[in-house]
């Protein structure tokens, strides 16, 4: 096992390296702008081009930067969006509200959406059934950003005018209390937005895994040796079922992450998803890249942790064995 972690870790690494060197190269061949049009930050923007060696040949550049940014954690300063600040303080700051609005993401849909899918099993062929496998039908197959255009509408616009005050406000409320009620509140469509989908997709797989659990030759010696349907669920049907299911947790909230780029966007969240798109369209590279390296590790590591995660689930599962 050990030794599989340490193989998977070597490996992520150099996918890593594989993918920002690709970010790299595509980057410098993109013109820059010209530290003339700078203004007042034209001296901070020129002595940071100058330690990156951007006069100097391509390979020359990227050896700088692979020690000034990968391993010395010096992601130099903003060219556009933030002119001369520094490009980790800006991101740091940005990254609470992107992790929180996706963490109650998940806290709420991920208990919804496994119990529609055992309710549904539950329920298998009954009307129950198939008003749920209906409804999950439709909300994985539209966007997340549908979904936000939607519940601006409805919560947004059409509660205010029914009650008479706002209820929802259309964006994200200002400031940095975010553990206060309002700040809640203010994310609940934000929150609706994404979670949906993940809802429907936990509420699907729950389903199918259950359905065939509960079919097994086990479940019926369970009750044959006097558990109630209840008791033979719980014991027996839900804990094998959760073994392929948990790990599709954890490969959720990394898919919400990337869902949320465009949400935020909408709901005015002044997290990294904003900050990612705007980098690029206002070619700010030097968040492109940071953004770009923290996107990609985020994934890799996901994927780490969710093959680990089957060991923990189940103990007689083993990565790596022979």
């Amino acid at each position: 096992m050990f030794k599989y972690v340490l193989k998977r870790i070597g490996l992520m690494l150099v996918v890593f390296f594989i993918i920002i060197s690709i970010c790299f190269v595509l980057v410098k061949l993109l013109p820059n702008t010209e530290a003339t049009q700078f203004g007042k930050d034209r001296a901070i923007i020129e002595q940071r081009r100058a330690q990156l060696g951007y006069d100097k040949p391509l390979i020359v550049q990227y050896g700088i930067f692979i020690q000034k940014t990968l391993l010395g954690f010096n992601w130099g300063v903003s060219e556009e969006l933030y002119r001369g600040q520094d490009v980790w303080q800006i991101f740091v700051s940005k990254l609470p509200p992107t992790m929180l609005v996706n963490t109650y993401t998940m806290l709420i849909a991920v208990p919804i959406g496994l119990l529609l899918g055992i309710y549904s099993a539950l329920k298998k062929n009954k009307w129950q059934d198939h008003v749920i496998s209906t409804g999950v039908m439709i909300f994985i197959s539209v966007p997340s950003y549908v979904y936000a255009f939607l519940v601006q509408y409805l919560l947004c616009f059409k509660l205010t005018g029914w009650v008479g005050k706002e209820v929802f406000p259309l964006q994200m409320q200002a400031g940095t209390d975010y553990f206060s009620w309002g700040m809640f509140v203010s994310l609940i469509p934000a929150i609706l937005s994404l979670g949906f989908g993940t809802i429907a997709g936990l509420a699907r797989y729950t389903r199918a895994e259950l359905c065939e659990v509960l079919t097994q030759e086990y479940m019926l010696l369970a009750r044959t040796k006097g558990l109630t349907r209840g008791q033979a669920t719980v014991r027996h049907a839900l804990r094998n079922s959760m073994v392929p299911i948990f790990p599709m947790i954890m490969g959720e909230f990394i898919g919400i992450i990337g869902g949320s780029l465009i949400i935020e966007q909408i709901f005015g969240i002044p997290g990294v998803g904003p900050l990612y798109i705007n980098s690029i369209t206002a070619r700010d590279y030097n968040f492109f890249m940071l953004l770009s390296a923290f996107y990609t590790i985020i994934g890799l590591a996901s994927g780490l942790l969710v093959d680990l995660s089957y060991g923990f689930v189940d103990p007689r599962i083993r990565m790596g064995e022979k």
